[in-house]
């Protein structure tokens, strides 16, 4: 036990950690507005350190509330309070808008944060845009959230089948505007028909930055087999998301979802999959968001990244395994696609 303690202790000190998907800056803009500076240092970062966590992918998520006229001011309201945080906390933190900020990143020993898209609201039906946002330093472009925009459907959290409308024209644009720009694809909360729409258009790597598997947990919001082997087939990597309601139905912890880990292995291979845990608990209860569910993640933040290791190695994982699976899967994806 003492042994298998150690390794743990040597990942989460030595691995290349990174996570594919967080709502950092739904929680840095409103606590901004309250009063708060340096929020990612004081809040977040501690957790990052104890987890060993090097690279963190930022949704810019917009509430329902504020669709459709206040979506483009609320996401710009998100980016400008994190340049706020870069100014406070410049030996920290890092944004990642190249392959050499990774490198710089990495080097500096500071958290590279990377920002992208969880729905593009913000776009509303304008492509230009989309490149302004590039020019603030956005690099993921995940299509959707939960729900229907300009682009495509979202896919529901339920067992029901989804509406079968792909995507719009529109949303075939973005996905080609943003591979043209060096931006990263991502189809996490895509509906199943705008899955396949993407994929037969993409010319480069798609991700999916937080499901889970279907053939574990039978949602809408999660990825069938087909799915998982045509994301790897793009050279692309999924990333296993800690939230209860993706992980099982009833029961969900922390060996279901090392299951999902076991899944992904057998089906896509070691090299596509990632990290992308959407730890929301914390982020609900300190802005009072309405949520259903009161223990919503399986791991309660980066600090206990850990129990999911802890599980992995217990598995037989070995340690070339974990660092793929860990971050080096996905560096590889962003060094695919981000420009010098």
């Amino acid at each position: 036990m003492d042994e298998i303690k150690e390794r743990i202790k040597t990942i989460h000190r030595d691995f290349i950690i990174a996570d594919a998907h967080m709502d950092l800056l739904f929680d840095v803009e409103k606590r901004r507005k309250k009063g708060q500076k340096k929020v990612i240092e004081t809040e977040h970062l501690p957790e990052f350190v104890q987890g060993g966590v090097n690279i963190v992918v930022s949704s810019i998520y917009i509430e329902d509330e504020f669709l459709p006229e206040m979506a483009l001011r609320k996401a710009l309201d998100q980016i400008s309070a994190f340049f706020c945080e870069l100014d406070e906390s410049a030996d920290k933190i890092m944004l990642l808008k190249s392959r050499s900020d990774i490198d710089k990143a990495l080097k500096e020993k500071k958290i590279g944060i990377m920002l992208s898209f969880e729905g593009v609201e913000p776009l509303l039906n304008d492509i230009n845009l989309l490149r302004i946002f590039y020019e603030l330093g956005v690099r993921g472009v995940g299509l959707t959230w939960s729900r229907r925009n300009y682009a495509a459907d979202g896919c529901s959290f339920c067992r029901k089948k989804d509406k079968e409308n792909g995507l719009s024209p529109f949303g075939e644009q973005v996905v080609k505007e943003a591979q043209r720009l060096g931006m990263i694809v991502d189809v996490s909360h895509l509906n199943e028909a705008g899955f396949w729409d993407v994929m037969k258009i993409a010319e480069k790597p798609v991700i999916a930055s937080h499901s889970n598997c279907r053939a574990i947990n039978d949602i809408m919001r999660n990825l069938t087999d087909d799915q998982i082997s045509a994301l790897a087939k793009s050279g692309g990597v999924i990333g296993v998301n800690a939230a209860s309601v993706l992980v099982a139905e009833s029961n969900a912890d922390v060996k279901v979802l090392a299951d999902h880990v076991d899944h992904l292995k057998e089906i896509a291979g070691v090299d596509h999959i990632c990290l992308g845990f959407d730890f929301c608990d914390r982020i609900f209860r300190s802005n009072l968001v309405d949520n259903e569910k009161k223990s919503n993640d399986v791991i309660k933040g980066h600090k206990y990244m850990w129990q999911l290791t802890e599980e992995l190695v217990k598995r037989g994982y070995s340690d070339d395994e974990l660092r793929l699976i860990y971050g080096e899967n996905f560096l590889r994806v962003l060094k695919n696609l981000l420009q010098n």
